[in-house]
C-alpha cells in the first residue's frame, strides 16, 4: 500500500464508465517477489530492502542460494527449497503461495505479458538482488501532465537518494570518531569499513566483507584479525551463529 500510495504509478483509464488504475508493473508479479524475498531470507543477516528509483526497483534480500542452484537455474522447472519451511507453510496455507518452486517464472512472465523488461536476479552482497525495471516513459508523462504531483514524486526519490547516502556518510563518519578515541594506531580505510559494516550489521560474514571492500578473503581476515589485536572488535559467540562486537573503551 505504502508503494502504490507514495512512489508507483497508477495511471488512470476507463473502461466504460468503470474507472481503472492499474498499477505501472504488475501488482501480482511485485507482491510475489516480496513474498520470496521473506520466505528465502537468511534471518541471521540483515533486514530485506526495498529501494525504489527513477528507472527501476531494487529488492534486495540476505541469504545465498544453494549450491546447486545458481541464478540461471531459477527460470527453469526446478523443486523448492525454502530456507524457512514454517514461513513457506503458511503463507502457502493463507493462499499466497499456489504452487512450489514456479514464484520466479510466474514473475518473469506476468512481466513479459504486460510487455515489460524482465525482472533480472543476480547473487549481490551475499544474497538476491531483483532488478525490476520501470516504465520511465510513462514515469516522464505523469510528472509533465501534473507538475505538481509529478514534483513530489521527483523529490520524493532524489531524498531517497539523498538521505541514503547521509547515512552511509554519517556512520562512517560516527566509527571513524569512535575509533579515533579508542586507539592512536593507525587504522587503515579498509579497516574503517569494516568497523562501519559491522555497527551496521553485527552478524555480517568475512566473505561478505571481503565483496563489499572488493579484496580476497585472506587480506580481509586480516584485516579484521589486526582490528582484533587493537582491542577494536571482539567475536561474541561461536564462528558459526556467533556475532562481532565494537569494544567500548
Amino acid at each position: 500500500k505504502t508503494l502504490k500510495a507514495k512512489y508507483l504509478i497508477s495511471p488512470i483509464h476507463y473502461e466504460g464508465l468503470q474507472r481503472i488504475e492499474p498499477l505501472e508493473i504488475p501488482e501480482d508479479a511485485l507482491r510475489e517477489a516480496i513474498f520470496n524475498a521473506i520466505i528465502h531470507k537468511d534471518y541471521m543477516g540483515s533486514d530485506i530492502q526495498l529501494k525504489v528509483w527513477r528507472d527501476r526497483i531494487e529488492l534486495w534480500n540476505y541469504g545465498k542460494l544453494p549450491d546447486d542452484l545458481p541464478i540461471e537455474k531459477l527460470f527453469l522447472p526446478h523443486s523448492s527449497n525454502a530456507r524457512n519451511k514454517n514461513i513457506a507453510f503458511t503463507f502457502y496455507k493463507a493462499g499466497f503461495i499456489e504452487a512450489w518452486g514456479r514464484g520466479i517464472s510466474k514473475i518473469v512472465t506476468q512481466f513479459t505479458n504486460a510487455g515489460l523488461k524482465e525482472p533480472k536476479f543476480e547473487d549481490f552482497c551475499g544474497g538476491v538482488r531483483v532488478t525490476i525495471y520501470r516504465n520511465t516513459n510513462l514515469v516522464q508523462q505523469t510528472i509533465d501532465k501534473n507538475a505538481v504531483g509529478g514534483q513530489k514524486i521527483q523529490e520524493t526519490i532524489e531524498n531517497q537518494e539523498t538521505t541514503q547516502k547521509k547515512e552511509i556518510t554519517r556512520k562512517t563518519q560516527e566509527v571513524t570518531e569512535k575509533v579515533t578515541e579508542k586507539v592512536t594506531e593507525k587504522v587503515t580505510e579498509n579497516q574503517k569499513i569494516i568497523l562501519s559494516e559491522i555497527e551496521a550489521n553485527p552478524f555480517v560474514t568475512a566473505q561478505i566483507l571481503s565483496e563489499i571492500l572488493h579484496i580476497s578473503l585472506r587480506k580481509t581476515k586480516e584485516n579484521i584479525s589486526k582490528l582484533k589485536e587493537k582491542g577494536l572488535i571482539r567475536r561474541v559467540g561461536a564462528d558459526k551463529g556467533g556475532h562481532w562486537e565494537i569494544v567500548e573503551k
